[in-house]
């Protein structure tokens, strides 16, 4: 049995340090623990109820009542940010999930079964699915287009930060990619702007659903295409939506058929590139 005792991160980081895991279980028919699962777990009930995954935290009429939650976050960052608890982990052969992601032995084998388990529930897949039908009438090609900005400002001291114009320029680019057909754009985005400042773009995004997060994301797992800057969450859907992906390197970019390829892994691309662990 594996135990996975990490937390790093927000909800895809979280699902790709589980997914080797879950791939080794279904393979060798081996169980596994998650203890600090994600707030979002409920959005995936193939998941939560896997005969063969546990979450021995999981409460729900605990997690609901009055602070549980707050309590249940509190608990995973103080055992997760501690020497003492890591010498713990180590001594009872737990396993930090975040360090098995270059674990590829049976991704490939375990594929289908995967892209079933973490399916978020129906409810989130239906709006996913509407959204990119109602898009499928107006256009040829989907582009799924992850628009993270915020914390990007900072990061990696802004290399990958984009003005809302900059996204416009990189669309408008793929359009003339795939001249002489229809393009439209799906946005992902958790920051409030409306898709018309794309002007000479047909956009189009959700407003504030709930379940946002993991709406956005598996709506781009739908999309034909899909650009961003360097992130696990275009990653994810990528890998789980077998979607290829561009990474956004510069505001000069240009773009190529060859410039798309699908997810393999976390560190590799379809076409073989490499990418490098920011």
């Amino acid at each position: 049995m594996r135990v996975i005792c990490d937390a790093p991160g927000q909800t895809c980081n979280r699902l790709w340090t589980y997914l080797a895991s879950v791939a080794l279980c279904l393979a060798e028919k081996k169980r596994m623990v998650i203890i600090f699962f994600d707030w979002t777990i409920e959005d995936f009930p193939n998941l939560l109820h896997h005969k063969r995954i546990y979450f021995p935290l999981w409460h729900k009429w605990y997690l609901e009542r009055g602070n549980g939650w707050n309590n249940y976050k509190g608990l995973t960052w103080k055992v997760t940010h501690s020497k003492r608890w890591d010498k713990v982990f180590r001594f009872l052969g737990f396993t930090k999930g975040w360090q098995t992601r270059t674990d590829t032995r049976y991704l490939r084998q375990t594929l289908p079964e995967l892209k079933t388990i973490f399916r978020p529930k129906e409810e989130i897949m239906q709006k996913a699915e509407g959204m990119i039908a109602g898009l499928r009438q107006e256009a040829d090609i989907i582009v799924g287009v992850h628009i993270r900005r915020g914390d990007y400002a900072t990061w990696n001291d802004g290399r990958f930060f984009y003005e809302l114009e900059d996204y416009r320029q990189f669309m408008l680019r793929v359009q003339q990619l795939y001249s002489g057909r229809r393009v439209a754009f799906f946005i992902s985005s958790n920051e409030d702007f409306s898709p018309e400042q794309f002007e000479g773009c047909l956009c189009r995004r959700f407003g504030k659903e709930p379940s946002g997060a993991i709406l956005d994301l598996y709506t781009l797992s739908l999309c034909d295409n899909i650009m961003g800057p360097f992130s696990s969450y275009s990653r994810w859907a990528s890998f789980i939506g077998e979607v290829p992906l561009c990474f956004l390197e510069n505001k000069e970019q240009q773009f190529t058929a060859d410039s798309f390829s699908k997810i393999v892994d976390f560190f590799h691309f379809e076409n073989g590139k490499e990418i490098f662990d920011w």
